[in-house]
């Protein structure tokens, strides 16, 4: 018995540590998407919306944001993790036809940290 729980607890442990979030990464990522996007609480709408209130949003549902292209209106999309997830990795895959000209983030790890930033600080006010 103590053997097996030995080997639980190990067990449980590795993906934990395999995939820690690091946010000062995630913050580090996020200087990428700062060139069309601002967060934050004097976060202004800029070349793309502001982020705050991002994770949990529908796409396309900020109302002080007009420039929303067709295709992201149409594409009735939630951005919960996996689909943030998903749309970072290719943005033109997961939206064909999207005004963000961003090419993507190929690495997981690397969507993990900014999906994370993005969920403690996204939190101003979503005008």
């Amino acid at each position: 018995m103590r053997g097996s729980l030995f080997a639980a607890l190990a067990l449980a442990m590795v993906p934990a540590l395999a995939g820690a979030i690091d946010l000062d990464h995630g913050k580090l990522l996020f200087n990428k998407c700062r060139v069309c996007h601002q967060i934050g609480e004097t976060a202004k709408n800029s070349v793309g919306p502001i982020l705050n209130g991002v994770v949990g949003r529908p796409a396309a549902s900020l109302e002080s944001f007009p420039r929303y292209s067709q295709a992201m209106k149409d594409s009735k999309l939630t951005w919960d993790e996996a689909t943030l997830d998903q749309y970072l990795a290719s943005p033109r895959t997961v939206v064909p036809g999207t005004a963000m000209s961003f090419v993507g983030l190929p690495n997981g790890d690397d969507r993990a940290d900014l999906i994370a930033w993005l969920k403690q600080n996204a939190t101003g006010p979503a005008q």
